[in-house]
């Protein structure tokens, strides 16, 4: 990426892979070979994408991965059923179930039926617990990553005035714990809150995961902030991409290949004219999150298998 205002979450990514694989491979020698298992529920395509992805990068690294797959039909008691079995699979240190779950099926049970020490996500209540008291404890994915990439890259986290736009269990409050732990003084901001975009010019490190397309405008950045985008969303209609994109020729044409493009929550443009240091989307956080995926299980195998 030429940009220097970029933070090349690629880049970062496949430090952490190149990791995560000498890990496996120190583990492989002394007879503990990490194992990774998949639950996929449905026919979902963006799942299957993911899920694909997972799983080979999983095996570039020397991990044993499998995917367990299960029909559109399924049930909440089959996925548990699957889950249990997993537990109780001597093979397996990390699980991941890939979320959503078919029919609308709640996943909160799922996920707590997931043995805590072969945890892939980090949101088990034990582990979250575990990460709020700065515990060894895996955590989830996304919010690591960025993690990663700040502190590799250079930004200043201690003292720094962090807001976090968003508040899931799966990206928000956990990044919000990880950047106090780093001494920044942080502040969740979600929909609800009065004067957003005040409240996020205030921010030297703004960290957007609302998921709803280019929300993020220029009033809401302060001149020479770092942004973080976490948002990945797909943009199918011309008017819209020409707006976001305009003149980008090869937008127009993913557009015309693939009937959308991808944009984060934040406006493409606003973002890199006031931001010091931004994410791009595609090609920020996206890689790191498979990154930490690999490094989760890592850790996870070597907890349960005495090698720390």
């Amino acid at each position: 990426m030429t940009d220097p205002k970029i933070l090349d979450g690629a880049a970062v990514a496949a430090q952490i892979r190149a990791e995560a694989g000498a890990q496996a491979a120190a583990l492989a020698a002394a007879g503990a070979v990490p194992g990774l298992a998949v639950v996929l529920a449905g026919e979902d395509p963006a799942s299957e994408v993911y899920v694909r992805n997972k799983a080979k990068a999983a095996r570039e690294a020397g991990i044993a991965a499998r995917t367990v797959r299960l029909p559109s039909t399924a049930t909440e008691a089959d996925v548990l059923a699957e889950v249990e079995a997993l537990n109780r699979d001597d093979s397996v240190d990390a699980i991941l179930v890939q979320l959503p779950l078919p029919g609308g099926t709640p996943h909160a049970r799922v996920l707590e039926a997931i043995d805590p020490a072969k945890d892939a996500d980090g949101f088990h209540p034990v582990n979250v617990g575990r990460l709020v008291q700065r515990k060894p404890a895996p955590v989830p994915c996304t919010p690591a990553g960025v993690l990663e990439l700040l502190e590799r890259s250079g930004v200043p986290l201690r003292g720094a005035r962090a807001v976090v736009l968003g508040r899931s269990d799966i990206v928000g409050k956990p990044m919000a714990m990880l950047l106090t732990h780093a001494d920044a003084t942080v502040t969740i901001a979600h929909s609800r809150t009065r004067d957003l975009p005040g409240l996020c010019r205030e921010a030297d490190l703004l960290v957007a995961a609302i998921g709803r397309p280019a929300f993020v405008t220029a009033d809401f950045i302060r001149e020479g902030a770092v942004v973080v985008d976490v948002g990945i969303n797909r943009v199918s209609e011309p008017s819209e991409v020409a707006r976001l994109f305009p003149g980008d020729e090869k937008r127009a044409a993913q557009l015309a290949k693939n009937g959308s493009v991808l944009v984060g929550d934040c406006h493409p443009g606003d973002v890199r004219a006031r931001a010091s240091r931004y994410t791009p989307v595609p090609g920020g956080v996206g890689p790191l999150t498979i990154a930490r995926l690999l490094w989760n299980t890592v850790e996870l195998c070597r907890a349960r298998r005495g090698a720390r």
